[in-house]
């Protein structure tokens, strides 16, 4: 009889306990769910601002309003006074829905930094290369790269001034900023027998960090001649020597 309510006890201490422990979660999970969606009024983009617009300007345009957003996706500075950030402007392009931190506006226009990171005193350009002359996709925004012409006709000063077909280095060291879309191009090539050859290479835009000089340069070799990119490591060495040509380098 002893054991059978000692038994019985424990039964009813067991329960209880189970009964307290299911109450303690699911108060806690209630109290979780609560506070993730517990809304707070904080200002939101409601249409787009581009990069250098004024704070105040997006603002009397209606392009920043106060939306309620969860707790829980909160992100940091996030603002909540529309008075706040007056007199700063759009460091980068905002789009719907963003909720507006500190972090992307700044206290005037020069502030307004390009998303590509130009360096200082370098400008931006692009040029569009097939997946050979852009090392297959493997090029990406930050790498180094060498730049190569090739001609197929004598005497152009980017290939030295070799006579017949050569290629030559014509920027040893330059950085990519950016890695644009790919699109197919079709090219048709003519034969000396006058038969015609027609095949669809995908192309890519490859943006570079360049000086006036370097720019000027790539942008005539890339309308003129045949532009190849080499990927390159910091160990890399490039030494922009004579040019290979088919008449002395390549065939015996």
């Amino acid at each position: 009889m002893d054991r059978r309510r000692i038994l019985l006890i424990i039964a009813a201490v067991v329960a209880a306990l189970g009964t307290l422990l299911v109450f303690l979660y699911v108060r806690n999970a209630d109290a979780r769910a609560q506070e993730s969606v517990d809304a707070v009024q904080v200002l939101t983009v409601s249409a787009p601002i581009t990069a250098g617009e004024s704070y105040d300007d997006a603002l009397a345009a209606g392009k920043i309003a106060a939306s309620a957003v969860a707790r829980s996706q909160l992100l940091a500075n996030v603002q909540t006074s529309p008075d706040a950030l007056k007199g700063t402007v759009a460091l980068q392009n905002l789009f719907v829905g963003e909720q507006v931190v500190a972090d992307k506006f700044g206290n005037n226009v020069a502030e307004a930094v390009s998303p590509l990171g130009i360096p200082e005193g370098k400008m931006a350009i692009s040029v569009n290369l097939t997946d050979p002359d852009r090392v297959a996709g493997f090029v990406n925004p930050g790498s180094e790269v060498a730049i190569f012409v090739t001609t197929t006709e004598g005497g152009d000063a980017a290939t030295g001034g070799a006579a017949g077909p050569a290629t030559n280095v014509l920027l040893d060291r330059v950085t990519v900023l950016g890695v644009g879309s790919t699109t197919p191009v079709t090219t048709t090539t003519t034969a000396e027998d006058g038969t015609q050859q027609t095949e669809q290479l995908p192309r890519t835009l490859l943006t570079l960090a360049l000086s006036q000089d370097e720019a000027q340069k790539v942008i005539l070799a890339s309308k003129t001649l045949d532009v190849t990119f080499a990927l390159l490591t910091k160990e890399s060495s490039v030494s922009p020597d004579a040019p290979t040509t088919t008449n002395n380098d390549v065939l015996p």
